[in-house]
């Protein structure tokens, strides 16, 4: 076996990792396509049904 004697990997390690050049393409595209699929769920969802009031009687104005 071997000693791992690095540090343990923490949040800041990995957005320094994440915001390099390389890496920080594929962390955008992913973020995009995140925010689209969420958006495009969003969008295909149905109202709740709210419970059916009927609207009001309207009437012929007098004269």
């Amino acid at each position: 076996m071997t000693d791992d004697n690095s540090p343990p990997r923490t949040f800041k390690g990995l957005l320094r990792w994440a915001t390099t050049p390389p890496q920080a393409w594929g962390v955008y595209l992913l973020a995009l396509l995140l925010v689209w699929l969420v958006s495009f769920y969003a969008g295909t969802l149905k109202p709740k049904k709210t419970p059916e009031t009927s609207p009001p009687a309207a009437t012929a104005p007098k004269s």
